[in-house]
């Protein structure tokens, strides 16, 4: 495993993406919030390119006070991934699905020092 320094922050919308391919490994790096987060780019639904599809705002079931619901309401707080190829979703923060937490992305190591991103790649 190697560390190696993927990009600049200023690269990076917020909330944005970067998808790279070094020595056939594939990443995305995400930036949420102020925050950095860096995944594998295989769905574990059937090895789609997870990280290559949209970021959307997740759909929450929105609850009135007296516990009725008023409809599906996008988060203004968290952000998924949809794989291109199936559209799965995975949160940007954790990796997993929002229906089922054992189906998750891959992390990828990244840390993020004097405004440059580095992320820890196997096989560099």
């Amino acid at each position: 495993m190697a560390e190696i320094k993927v990009a600049r922050v200023e690269s990076f919308a917020d909330p944005g993406k970067q998808v790279f391919e070094i020595d056939g490994f594939e990443f995305g790096v995400f930036h949420v919030g102020g925050e950095f987060f860096a995944w594998e780019n295989r769905c574990p639904h059937l090895d789609g390119p997870a990280c290559q599809g949209k970021l959307i705002a997740r759909t929450d079931e929105a609850v009135n006070e007296d516990r009725t619901g008023r409809g599906r309401e996008f988060s203004k707080t968290h952000m998924n991934v949809a794989c291109p190829w199936h559209g799965f979703e995975f949160d940007i923060r954790t990796g997993r699905h929002p229906a089922k937490s054992e189906v998750r992305l891959r992390g990828v190591k990244l840390r993020v020092e004097n405004g440059d991103v580095y992320a820890t790649i196997r096989g560099a």
